[in-house]
């Protein structure tokens, strides 16, 4: 198993190298003229030269590449100050350190994003073995029927709807918010549960169907037959033998949805007007704020391949035959 980490590790450390450099190339080497977006619209011909030897762009490509990279892992020095790793530049924009900025959003929408998961593991998964477990009854009727039409929502038109009936019309709730699980553990669930659930709501029907015909595929396994055959009760052959093989296809996909899940923050934010990486990175496009933009992406590029390596090891644990490939 650690070497199934290791390699995975390795894996994800040159595939984020190569993201940045992607990332540096694609905006820094591109035919644009930055120094004068960070100048702004009256902007004198000193003050420009001024701006753009503070940002290094007057050095040689392959010299503000390695300033780039190397600054990400030891820091780089600015005209104003030290900038200390992960040093992902200045914001054009505020003149705020990248890094300090996105670390001060961060929190919002890893809670944002870990209690969606939550939400629609728990309840899709129960749901769905509910489902499988009771099939052909009327709990199976309707649990199949609802997911099927909860799937054809989005965020954006549930977002309003829930906003309408929980805090507007009835007043049970308030707008959603933020609040530091480590100050106010129950404020930070109240706060942000509504989004939350909005969030987990495409997530939950898509993983009841899944994990309803998951597991209707392991009852009809020969293993499976073979413990009822020898006289084990339906809920231990349920539970031993069928609901760990039918994991197998919800983990390989669940990567997939985590990510989903980050990039779904940015359409959340925005309908609760919520301050997190979804709503910065909303910004420092309309800003034209460069560093900004550049430093959103890489650390979003981080978070799903760390989320990434977690559900490899999460199948490997489940399907021993993935450490041996």
């Amino acid at each position: 198993m650690l070497q199934f980490i290791i390699r995975r590790a390795v894996g994800a450390v040159v595939t984020l190298f190569l993201i940045g450099a992607a990332t540096f190339f694609l905006f820094v080497a591109a035919p644009s003229d930055y120094a004068s977006l960070a100048c702004g619209k009256d902007c004198s011909a000193a003050r420009l030269e001024d701006i753009r030897e503070a940002l290094g762009l007057n050095l040689p490509i392959a010299q503000q590449f390695w300033d780039f990279m190397s600054g990400i892992v030891a820091g780089r020095d600015f005209p104003d100050g030290h900038c200390p790793a992960p040093c992902l530049g200045q914001s054009f924009y505020s003149g705020e350190l990248v890094w300090t900025i996105i670390k001060d959003r961060f929190p919002l929408t890893l809670s944002l994003t870990v209690g969606a998961a939550l939400v629609f593991l728990i309840v899709g998964l129960g749901t769905g073995m509910l489902a499988a477990f009771r099939r052909g009854s009327h709990v199976d009727k309707v649990a199949t029927g609802a997911s099927m039409v909860l799937s054809s929502f989005q965020i954006y038109f549930l977002g309003p709807i829930a906003l309408a009936i929980f805090v507007y019309s009835t007043g049970w709730m308030e707008d959603p918010k933020y609040v530091p699980i480590s100050e106010d553990p129950f404020g930070w669930l109240i706060g942000l549960s509504i989004p939350m659930v909005v969030m987990a709501t495409i997530f939950t029907a898509q993983y009841t169907r899944m994990s309803r015909s998951s597991l209707i595929e392991q009852l009809a396994e020969d293993h499976v037959r073979t413990a009822r055959a020898k006289g084990m009760s339906q809920k231990y052959v349920f539970f031993r033998y069928a609901w760990r093989g039918s994991l197998i296809p919800i983990v390989t996909i669940l990567g997939i949805d985590l990510s989903s899940l980050l990039g779904g923050a940015v359409v959340t934010e925005l309908t609760f007007s919520l301050q997190g990486i979804g709503r910065l990175a909303v910004d420092g496009a309309v800003n034209k704020d460069l560093p900004l933009t550049m430093g959103v992406m890489l650390v979003g590029a981080f978070m799903i391949l760390m989320l990434n390596i977690l559900v490899d090891i999460a199948y490997a644990w489940i399907d021993p035959r993935v450490r041996l490939s």
